[in-house]
């Protein structure tokens, strides 16, 4: 006699929305109002599209001096049956869409521009560092310590990556998002070299391989060369 294995019935997806064009308009108008606000998600030029009753984000791919290519990141769905509430799916790496969470447009925007574990960008952090101040033009002051450790002058809390590269080497955004399949991998990154002249910087990506029991490692250059910053993967 054979075991039957019991699998948990899968949850229903929520049912798309029929929109008329004027709410389509007003959600559109909304996600462009949250994405303008947000300092990382207007750097990356996120861009909203409506098509076939869904709403896509896509951030054009940084390849210097080559054509512009487009990424999409997420979609959101508007759900029937439920006031002001919609869905957020983000796309695997093989190109499956998976649900993120369900909420209103808002708080969508807010889950995106706010995502640290790069299920979009993997920037958060900086994103709050930016909302922090008022002028996104004034660098906070922030002190190196051994091994490239880097933390906060005024409260001692320690900088991730992502502001370090931005707030001390003044790398652009785009440029600082670029291993997007290190983000989507959820590997941490960790500065291991800076040049004297500071136009070079190395970073590591880790993460443990649960299965085979070792370390992940991956490595990219961001140089700076003739005034602009790129990076080398």
């Amino acid at each position: 006699m054979g075991w039957r294995h019991q699998w948990p019935e899968r949850a229903p997806r929520p049912k798309l929305k029929r929109l008329s064009n004027d709410q389509k308009d007003n959600i559109l108008q909304t996600l462009d109002q949250g994405i303008a606000l947000s300092p990382v998600l207007s750097a990356l030029e996120i861009r909203v599209r409506a098509l076939r009753g869904r709403f896509y984000l896509s951030k054009p791919l940084y390849v210097p001096d080559e054509d512009v290519e487009v990424e999409i990141i997420g979609r959101v769905t508007p759900v029937s049956g439920k006031k002001e509430a919609f869905l957020l799916d983000a796309k695997k790496m093989n190109g499956n869409w998976y649900e993120v969470m369900q909420g209103t447009i808002e708080k969508i925007v807010l889950r995106i521009a706010k995502d640290t574990r790069g299920t979009f960008h993997g920037l958060g952090a900086l994103e709050k560092s930016l909302r922090r101040t008022d002028n996104v033009s004034k660098l906070p002051d922030i002190e190196m310590q051994a091994n490239y450790r880097f933390v906060y002058a005024d409260t001692g809390g320690e900088c991730t990556v992502q502001e370090v590269l931005y707030h001390v080497f003044g790398l652009p955004i785009p440029v600082i998002a670029e291993p997007r399949e290190c983000y989507a991998y959820r590997r941490t990154p960790k500065i291991v070299e800076v040049n004297k002249k500071k136009t070079s910087i190395t970073v590591e990506f880790t993460k443990m391989d649960m299965y085979y029991g070792r370390e992940i490692r991956d490595t990219c250059l961001y140089k700076k060369q003739g005034g602009k910053w790129d990076i080398f993967e």
